[in-house]
């Protein structure tokens, strides 16, 4: 089974721990982060979303011009555009990056941020707006005759594409989510299903929900598994736990100054993180919840501290479990990415390979009879 490494397409120097040092969208930063995912072994990176960042979609433009090989996944919120609108600009993504597209669809878990951009939805029904939404994109993308759509959030009538995606027959999708309603969803449209960094234990449950909600939604296939982490790498265990507290420590500083979001999180999957959190900091080989407490369950925020065999190690307690994709994002996010790619990623591809000689070698003994 292969394994994929998912970093960031940042689009300036910050971070949780630190305050950018540019403009929020610094070109020449850009490039060089997304160049340094290709150097050191990434599959793709995210170009993610927020209601007063750069535009993801140009910024993945941008990119994919300048840097060959490296997969996009862009991420976009159905509340921005309409749904015919939205897939033509993913296909002409598409044809820029010569078929190195994936788009995220994120349905939004926090009423405030999703307000900011005049979105007034409950969660549910933000769900299943969603759901609605990557039908009609994937519909898009693949019929060459007009078509009408009716449905609960959209209506529209002879609407056709003139381009077109250049991956056949059309890119992957991929969704997250932690409640029932995202399971349902993210179930039945995903085609790879994103979760965050929570005990092996935890992670088996979501694992199976969402394939118990494929099931129901009538797939015979499931989606493909995406779990992230903060990894914390240092030569040594001792140095990994120093640098984890000097972590955790302006997390406290620069951090906690920075949310902008009042009260506990509305989102299902910021509620487990941090319930995860209460249970105990440390959690099966190398997985670390204080930054995830620190900053509220906040997105993709439990860490893995160790040497880079150890944190590669659990990694592949995850890939045990039938995650096919990595992501992970440090606190230094180019510096970081160098490392993790450097010492950690071959770490992983070799037992990996490993696993698949010994997964060969077991069926060779043991063949299927006729």
């Amino acid at each position: 089974m292969p394994v994929e490494f998912l970093g960031i397409g940042g689009t300036n120097d910050g971070s949780e721990t630190s305050p950018r040092s540019g403009a929020s969208f610094d070109k020449q930063y850009t490039l060089r982060l997304a160049r340094a995912h290709q150097e050191y072994g990434w599959d793709r990176v995210l170009f993610a979303y927020g209601s007063g960042s750069p535009d993801p979609a140009q910024v993945a433009a941008y990119v994919a011009t300048r840097v060959e090989d490296l997969q996009i996944l862009l991420a976009h919120r159905p509340n921005v555009s309409y749904p015919t609108y939205a897939l033509k600009t993913f296909a002409t993504l598409d044809q820029i990056s010569d078929g190195r597209l994936t788009v995220h669809f994120i349905t939004g878990g926090n009423d405030r941020e999703q307000g900011r951009e005049g979105d007034v939805l409950t969660k549910d029904e933000r769900y299943s707006r969603t759901r609605e939404y990557i039908q009609i994109v994937k519909k898009g993308w693949t019929s060459r005759e007009p078509f009408d759509h009716e449905g609960e959030h959209y209506s529209f009538e002879d609407f056709v594409s003139d381009v077109f995606p250049v991956q056949q027959p059309r890119p992957r999708v991929s969704f997250g989510g932690s409640s029932e309603a995202a399971y349902a969803a993210g179930g039945a449209e995903a085609d790879i299903y994103c979760l965050w960094g929570e005990p092996l234990a935890e992670t088996a449950e979501q694992i199976a929900s969402v394939k118990q909600a494929a099931s129901r939604a009538g797939r015979s296939d499931v989606p493909k598994f995406q779990v992230a982490f903060r990894p914390i790498i240092a030569p040594t265990e001792e140095l990994a736990w120093e640098k984890a507290h000097r972590i955790l420590g302006d997390l406290h500083r620069v951090g906690a100054n920075r949310r902008r979001l009042s009260g506990p999180p509305q989102n299902a999957g910021s509620q487990r993180l941090l319930g995860v959190a209460a249970k105990g900091e440390r959690h099966d080989r190398a997985l670390w919840t204080p930054t995830a407490a620190a900053t509220g369950g906040a997105g993709n925020s439990t860490a893995l501290v160790g040497t880079p065999e150890t944190v590669a190690e659990a990694l592949l307690d995850y890939y045990d479990l039938g995650v096919e994709i990595l992501s992970a994002r440090g606190y230094d996010i180019l510096d970081d990415a160098i490392d993790f790619g450097r010492h950690v990623i071959p770490l992983v591809r070799e037992g990996v390979a490993e696993r698949d000689r010994q997964r060969a070698a077991r069926a060779r003994l043991s063949p299927v009879a006729p």
